[in-house]
């Protein structure tokens, strides 16, 4: 679950967090392993000095949405990050110590932290799969269609998935090394 935070979301991206709440309520009844991570802003980020985009730097807004909070309380890992890709050092370790072998991502933004998130693990060897209608950009429609056209080209048309494909990986049972 990428970055579900209260300060990704609004008008143009609250649409997403229902679609996600279930995936994630449906992926944890399998007892399968769920990662959330979270986005910080700092005052010396990159994204201050050069783009001039300063949210996120504080609670309410780096808060997981009330929705999903129970559900990051159960989390097998909260990733706290301060770029784009979740897919941290540590995160890379913990899927080669477990033998996680692909992950299924969603969360906002589509565009950016989604996006990043699954080139660093496909470039890892690890494959992705993005939920395309459980992914969103805070900055609308078109930015997120926009990310799907550059995550086909960067990992293949076939690993973005809806919604209803993720929830069959779960019948029987998942592929094993797969997390959430």
């Amino acid at each position: 679950m990428i970055d579900v935070q209260n300060g990704f979301v609004n008008d143009k991206s609250r649409h997403v967090v229902p679609v996600i709440t279930g995936l994630v309520t449906r992926w944890e009844a399998t007892g399968s392993p769920v990662l959330f991570s979270r986005y910080f802003n700092h005052p010396d980020s990159p994204f201050v000095r050069l783009l001039g985009w300063t949210a996120l730097q504080s609670a309410p807004e780096t808060d997981i949405v009330p929705e999903l909070s129970a559900h990051a309380d159960r989390a097998a890992q909260i990733v706290d990050k301060v770029t784009y890709s979740a897919f941290t050092p540590d995160v890379l370790r913990g899927f080669q110590d477990r033998g996680w072998r692909n992950v299924v991502l969603c969360g906002i933004a589509t565009d950016s932290c989604v996006l990043k998130t699954a080139a660093d693990a496909f470039e890892a060897g690890i494959t992705p799969w993005i939920v395309t209608d459980a992914c969103a950009s805070e900055a609308g429609r078109e930015v997120h269609q926009a990310g799907l056209t550059v995550a086909r080209r960067l990992i293949g048309t076939r690993q973005l998935i809806t919604t209803a494909e993720a929830l069959e990986l779960l019948s029987p049972a998942l592929p094993e090394g797969t997390c959430a």
